[in-house]
Parts: C-alpha cells; structure tokens; sequence
C-alpha cells in the first residue's frame, strides 16, 4: 500500500526519518509553512524559510524516493506581528507560484485575534486569485469554535469547500466539518490532537469519503510514520482496504492535485535517485557513505516492521 503525508514538517526532520517513511510506503510529503518554534523577527528569515521548503527539502526528499510538495503561507501566531505579517505578504505571491506549491497555508486562526483574521483573509483572496486549494490550521484553545468560524470565514470568500482542508480535527469538529463539504484534516499527533486508535473509531463512524489522515510530524514529540501506522491498526481493526487507501492517500492527491502540481504520476514513474547529486553545492551523504544509485523502475524498498 502507498501512503501520502499531507502535512509533514520536514525541515525539522532527519535523513532517518524520510529512510524510514520510505520503508514504509510513503511516496509522498507535503509540507506546510508554519511556526519555527520561536517569533521570527524580520522577513527576510521569511525568505529563507520559504526559500528552504520549495528548495533544498525538495531535493533532500528526492533523494530517499519520495516526492516532495509544500503549502506557503503566514501561520496565524507570526500574524499578530503587525509590520513582519505586512512584509511576508509582500513576497508570499511569488513563492506561492513555485513549482511543487500545492496550496496556500497553513492559515487560519490560534488566539483569534482581529489580525489573524486580516491575514487569515487576505490569504483566502490570495488563494482564490492563484486558483490554489487552501490548508486551514484550527486553533488548538476553543477549537470548536475557531473551526466554526474558519469555514464561515472561507465560505464568505466564495472559497468552494471542495478546494480547503480543515485540518487537526478531532471528535468535536469532524461532523460540521464534513456536513459543509470540507476536506476534515487529522493530525495523528503523540498525546495531543489525534492518536491512531482514535483515527480508527473516526474512520468507522464516517467511513473515509473527504478524510485525510496526516502526521503533523515537527520539532516537537511527534512521529513520521503516523500515516502508515495509523492504516495498518486501521486494518487490524476492520477498517476496509479502500477506506484506508481513501484516507490515507486518495484524498490527499484528490485535494492538492486540484493545484495542478501534483500527480500521481510524479511518483509511478520518479526520476532516477543519485545520492552523488549536489543541491547548492551540498550532498545528502555523510562521512563516506556509499550513495544509493538507482533508475526509475528499480528503487528498492526495504521492509519496515510498524510497531
């Protein structure tokens, strides 16, 4: 089985981590600009940021065999930085029209405040002028209600709710959500948002149609293999085969391939991987590693036991 992880923050990973998602199936990340840890002070830190994620992790993901996709956007939090949101704004158009961009976010809402929502919308007009899918970040204080006000917000932009995903939902959105026709995101996140066996239940109640199930994996205590994890107890538990191909693959393409830069083609038949290639002059390799050399048609996957 493929897999797909919409929403990975790579950046803040290892080489381990992508060996290991591809071992277990994941063909696929998708990567969404977002919160570094810490304020970012002036755009220019933006600029690299943004500069990295279309970039270097493109190539860094390429050569372990999986490809690479981001979003772009200005995260909520960063949004209450009045004259750093105004400089952002001004360069997010042109990273926004990078190739492998699959959709502005994550946006939306953290604390609420009048300026999330500014730059909430003015990134719903920006999406809507590229014709781009949006990925909407929930707060995770009064969630219900952000999440409420997210798709009232989106919905008085015209945006269509076929091209926007909700995402960390849990037990107390997922119904609204799907009820108004958006695509409901699940973050499987250790001890907060969403755990795999709770997925599963999700997964049994509202069967798969507009689910997608993510990682979320970052800087924090978080886990890689959360997508591929996740099916397999689905399966375990009786959850059907589609069901599982729809959450956590299907619906991921069919939501961000309305970008036009992604397709499932772009891993059926990958460029060839060579670990001796240079990006900038750097290489993947470390202390005399032997590259991994392979043409399209051949990659080797080696076996991974999920625990």
């Amino acid at each position: 089985m493929m897999f797909i992880d919409p929403h990975a923050h790579m950046i803040s990973r290892t080489t381990d981590d992508y060996e290991a998602m591809a071992a277990a199936g994941v063909v696929a990340v998708i990567e969404p600009a977002f919160w570094v840890g810490q304020p970012r002070t002036y755009v220019g830190t933006y600029i690299d940021y943004l500069a990295s994620i279309v970039g270097w992790e493109r190539f860094r993901a390429g050569q372990f065999g999986i490809r690479h996709y981001c979003t772009v956007g200005l995260n909520s939090k960063e949004a209450n930085d009045e004259e750093l949101a105004e400089g952002v704004m001004e360069i997010l158009p042109r990273f926004a029209l990078k190739e492998g961009v699959v959709a502005i976010g994550e946006i939306g809402y953290d604390e609420q405040t009048k300026l999330e929502d500014k730059y909430f919308r003015l990134q719903l007009e920006l999406a809507k002028e590229l014709d781009l899918p949006v990925m909407v970040h929930t707060p995770h204080r009064d969630k219900k209600r952000g999440t409420t006000r997210s798709m009232d917000v989106c919905e008085e932009h015209g945006i269509d709710p076929s091209k926007v995903v909700i995402d960390h939902n849990n037990e107390e959105t997922v119904g609204e959500v799907l009820q108004r026709g958006f695509w409901a995101g699940f973050s499987i996140y250790p001890s907060t948002k969403m755990g795999n066996a709770r997925m599963v239940e999700i997964l049994k109640r509202y069967g798969a149609e507009r689910i997608i199930v993510d990682s979320a994996c970052d800087w924090g205590i978080s886990d890689s293999l959360g997508v591929p994890k996740t099916a397999k107890l689905a399966l375990e538990r009786g959850v059907p085969e589609e069901a599982v191909h729809r959450a956590c693959y299907l619906n991921a393409l069919t939501a961000y391939g309305q970008s036009g830069q992604m397709q499932e083609a772009d891993w059926l038949n990958p460029p060839a991987v060579d670990q001796r290639t240079l990006f900038e002059g750097n290489s993947i390799l470390r202390g005399g590693r032997e590259p991994r050399i392979e043409v399209p048609g051949e990659q080797r996957r080696r076996s991974l036991t999920i625990e």
